[in-house]
């Protein structure tokens, strides 16, 4: 960083939310029924969300529901169902085609990543890359992280991106972040 005073309150920054998220383990105030499952898988506490109905039929489709649901540790950042509802119905439709599944299921993919990402961790690869950092999705590309005011953003090579609007839902084999928007491997 070209400026120490901006340096200084990175570092502080990134000090003062390490502490933040390690005494309160979310990101968002309210709890959501994805903090209520550490004794259930991903598959399971998916399912059971009202707001993950999309995330979990698109799981369905590309059959990631053994792998979901008996391994790990795996860490997903979940598109809501409103961040899902930014496509056309169109695009979604033409999304779960058969003819489609390999693009859905790479869709899919890029949203995990191996192994169990904590908010806390994910706050100190952000400090220590000052603030911004990647992760090498199962879907075998990266994603990159950013602080964005006092949110951790997802963004992916073409732009888009996406915040984590509520984390750290611990589960048997991993941890769910839900974010308010999908993020795209490739153009669909």
């Amino acid at each position: 960083m070209k400026s120490p005073l901006l340096k200084l309150c990175v570092i502080a920054f990134c000090l003062l939310s390490t502490i933040s998220f390690a005494q309160n383990q979310s990101l968002t105030a309210l709890p959501s029924v994805l903090y209520l499952a550490k004794d259930k898988n991903i598959v399971e506490t998916t399912g059971d969300s009202d707001n993950h109905k999309i995330l979990m039929a698109a799981v369905k489709a590309t059959d990631l529901e053994d792998v979901l649901g008996q391994s790990g540790p795996f860490t997903v950042f979940a598109p809501s169902d409103n961040a899902f509802a930014k496509f056309s119905e169109e695009e979604l439709q033409k999304l779960f085609l058969l003819e489609n599944r390999k693009e859905l299921k790479s869709l899919l993919t890029y949203h995990i990543v191996a192994g169990n990402l904590s908010a806390s961790k994910i706050l100190r690869a952000l400090c220590s890359g000052k603030g911004k950092t990647t992760f090498r999705t199962v879907q075998g590309t990266k994603i990159n992280a950013s602080f964005v005011g006092t949110d951790i953003v997802l963004m992916d090579s073409f732009g888009n991106t996406a915040k984590i609007t509520e984390a750290d839902a611990k589960q048997s084999n991993g941890v769910i972040h839900e974010i308010d928007s999908v993020i795209l491997p490739s153009k669909l």
